[in-house]
């Protein structure tokens, strides 16, 4: 039987308006409301040890960042929820499936939230249709 894995999320917060403490304290308020969001398994603060080319770090843990392994199938739980939080607040996401490709995906507003979500589904939608369809039979995506 095929089970499915989950997906890491990256959520990088930047606002101009506040110092790296502010942040770094926006951040740890984030953290256990995203570990409530319907999917998510777990949710951490990033050690430097992970620090991607020009994140600031604060103490171990970087800056404004922080990731969650989440559920494919309630993606957009997630994503609702940090639309409805940082609706019109600038954000950068990450996600990384098991099969180790990477979206990047960054949102300032409502509606470019709504089609970050839209992105990151057809995303999934193409790394299952990968995986399951072997000899490409199903495969209708584009090239371009």
């Amino acid at each position: 039987m095929a089970t499915t894995s989950n997906l890491q999320v990256t959520i990088s917060l930047s606002d101009p308006d506040l110092d790296d403490q502010e942040l770094q304290a926006e951040v740890e308020n984030l953290l256990p409301q995203v570990r409530e969001v319907d999917g998510v398994e777990q949710a951490d603060l990033v050690a430097v040890t992970e620090t991607p080319r020009s994140a600031k770090a604060l103490g171990t843990f970087l800056l404004g960042v922080l990731s969650a392994e989440v559920k494919p199938a309630n993606i957009k739980a997630l994503f609702g929820f940090l639309s409805d939080r940082f609706g019109n607040k600038p954000i950068k996401l990450a996600l990384k499936t098991p099969d180790g490709r990477e979206l990047n995906l960054e949102a300032g507003s409502r509606k470019e939230f709504e089609f970050a979500m839209q992105q990151a589904q057809d995303f999934l939608n193409n790394t299952k249709n990968t995986s399951n369809s072997k000899d490409g039979e199903d495969s209708t995506t584009n090239r371009g």
